[in-house]
């Protein structure tokens, strides 16, 4: 599925900021002018984890261990609390400012009374019990004081809806159905954001997004699932710092040679991470040159090879959480953030330089980890 709005806006609507910014730097002093950051974007992804280990569903033998397993990623998804987690995530977001944010790992969470005929026909549940995108926005912009973020694009990945046992009480379930024990249907849909700050020194357009070709397919009760993943991309113009070409990514998790192909996918001629505009790219690779080993370097070296460069800072490490949960003292500790996999690239090195960039989200806050990955925010400098 690909959505797209390819209108770029008009040359009064572009020219305005401009304008601005010309008229604020003939007003101030040199020292004020010099913190504006003219001809500086400033970049930030952020994958906010899902909420818990899916593993578990993932080739379970039989409806009855499928629904034990489902049962325990919904309570684990509850006991990760994002409401909570959203208020660490949007104090990282409002502290660093950043102009353009990459979301990851944008979880919707739905529920639907027990059964199996999602299995066969598809994902239906409505019934919302955790949107991370809501949350999370609007604990951003219910601040007074602070910068304010709007959505630019959502790319929907994939969507999964089975029957679970959530309360772990035995006996319980429709057995009419077939489900043992299982109470409730729950639903996870994964999506990935970008999102802008709102202010007349940052613009978008012709945003798009889609699903990558090349998808893992895992097992669940023997029948093949293609686990979608993709891409979310708009131009854009900060303050003088452009117009690039902006692209948010999450490449496949678990198996190294697909998610090479998801990235060869990225910069293959006419691909979202191409265009006669600098390219600013980023996301959760999953992959890194020099912290990780084996085919799990394949994705980013398949970058590297089309010409990208890193445009962030691997000092400090910024993954993982070694824990499925997150509530300080459940088990992760700062020493599990021991690679990187979260990066931000360019393919233009010379016009597009790194002035600084710093990780967040590494130390519990509101007595949780913030999210399983730590955040990266990357101001770039362009030289156009």
């Amino acid at each position: 599925m690909t959505s797209t709005h390819p209108k770029r806006p008009g040359w009064r609507r572009l020219l305005a900021p401009v304008l601005a910014a010309l008229a604020l730097a003939l007003l101030l002093p040199g020292a004020a002018l010099a913190n504006l950051n003219i001809n500086v974007a400033k970049t930030m992804t952020r994958n906010l984890y899902l909420g818990a280990d899916l593993t578990p569903a993932i080739g379970a033998p039989s409806l009855e261990a499928l629904a034990a397993a489902n049962g325990q990623i919904l309570r684990e998804v509850t006991a990760n609390d994002f409401p909570t987690r959203a208020e660490g995530l949007a104090a990282e977001i409002r502290q660093q400012s950043p102009d353009l944010v990459g979301l990851q790992e944008v979880a919707l969470w739905r529920t639907a009374p027990p059964s199996v005929a999602p299995l066969i026909t598809g994902p239906s549940a409505t019934t919302v019990r955790y949107d991370y995108l809501a949350e999370l926005l609007a604990e951003l912009n219910s601040h007074f004081f602070g910068p304010k973020y709007d959505v630019v694009v959502v790319q929907q990945e994939f969507d999964l809806e089975a029957p679970a046992d959530e309360n772990g009480k035995p006996g319980d379930g429709p057995a009419a159905q077939g489900i043992p024990n299982a109470e409730i249907n729950g639903r996870l849909t994964m999506r990935d954001v970008i999102l802008a700050k709102r202010s007349p020194f940052v613009k978008t357009w012709n945003a798009k997004s889609g699903n990558f070709k090349t998808l893992l397919e895992v097992p669940i009760l023997g029948k093949p699932l293609p686990i979608a993943r993709g891409w979310t991309a708009t131009d854009a113009w900060v303050r003088g710092a452009g117009p690039f070409h902006f692209v948010n990514t999450h490449l496949e998790a678990f198996h190294p040679l697909i998610r090479a192909a998801q990235a060869a996918e990225l910069v293959a001629p006419g691909g979202p991470a191409t265009s006669e505009l600098p390219v600013v790219l980023l996301g959760d690779l999953n992959s890194d040159d020099d912290t990780v080993e084996g085919a799990d370097r394949f994705a980013y070296e398949t970058l590297l090879a089309a010409g990208f460069v890193e445009r962030s800072t691997n000092n400090p490490l910024s993954c993982c959480i070694a824990s499925s949960l997150l509530a300080e003292g459940a088990g992760g500790s700062i020493a599990d953030f021991d690679h990187q996999v979260d990066h931000v690239m360019t393919n233009d090195p010379s016009g597009v330089t790194l002035k600084e960039s710093v990780v967040t989200g590494r130390l519990p806050e509101n007595g949780f980890w913030n999210s399983d990955h730590a955040g990266i925010t990357s101001s770039l400098r362009f030289h156009h």
